[in-house]
């Protein structure tokens, strides 16, 4: 069985993301970049199915600039087998990275396509559905839990009222939630046999993908600065703030 997995280049959690003076977006200058959290939980259970002997080979997938290589790399230190860079500088919408991977997973013809449920960058969950339909695989979103026998699998989503268990027919696309799994460190040695695996660089137009996007960027800005809190003496002044000041009573 062959699992292919998508991981994503973005600011990395830690960071405090600036931006730029002009508005156009965010300040990338010097800022340290890694693999999405949600990506990397997506290597992991893919990692783990190959460990129980349900999945064969594991090829991480990206799609963004040569520096993309990196996060390749390290998915391919956490147990992945090789790796494939779609290049491009762009920056693509959620319907572009869908047409992309559908074609790769049309190369690769996989079983499983993992992927984490969205990037923390754009924040848009919606890869992962649009991936879904343009291959016609069955879908898993919001995994916690993952279950493969045969050619089945079973996931139990995490959805508004509580959790889903669904059973999927593969192939199938299955995004990884927050509690599917808690990812592990790589080694020093894996690290080191990483830099050997193959790595694979392709471009949108090897795919005959029209990457260009249908939705503009007008102003990009930060949340409002927070006004300071303040102690109350009482209940009653609480509630009267409330009221007459916040207005929300």
């Amino acid at each position: 069985m062959k699992v292919l997995v998508a991981v994503k280049r973005v600011v990395d959690y830690n960071v405090k993301v600036r931006v730029k003076a002009d508005q156009s977006g965010v300040d990338l200058t010097n800022v340290k970049m890694s693999m999405n959290p949600f990506c990397e939980i997506a290597v992991e259970e893919a990692v783990r199915l190959k460990e129980k002997g349900i999945a064969t080979e594991i090829v991480a997938v990206s799609i963004g600039p040569k520096t993309a290589q990196e996060q390749l790399r390290t998915a391919m230190a956490l147990g992945a087998d090789r790796g494939i860079l779609v290049e491009t500088d762009e920056q693509l919408g959620s319907l572009a990275v869908a047409k992309i991977l559908a074609k790769v997973a049309a190369e690769e013809q996989p079983q499983i396509l993992m992927m984490g449920k969205q990037s923390i960058d754009t924040d848009n969950n919606q890869t992962t559905q649009m991936l879904a339909a343009l291959t016609g695989y069955a879908q898993g979103t919001f995994a916690s839990e993952l279950t493969v026998a045969g050619d089945k699998a079973t996931v139990k989503r995490e959805i508004d009222g509580g959790l889903q268990t669904v059973e999927l027919k593969l192939p199938a696309v299955i995004s990884a939630d927050l509690r599917l799994n808690e990812p592990r460190y790589a080694k020093l040695p894996d690290i080191m046999k990483a830099k050997k695996k193959p790595l694979d660089t392709k471009t949108p137009a090897d795919y005959g993908v029209d990457t260009a996007s249908k939705v503009k960027t007008l102003k990009v800005e930060p949340p409002a600065e927070r006004a300071a809190g303040i102690k109350v003496g009482s209940v009653e002044e609480l509630v009267n703030k409330l009221k007459n000041e916040a207005k929300v009573v």
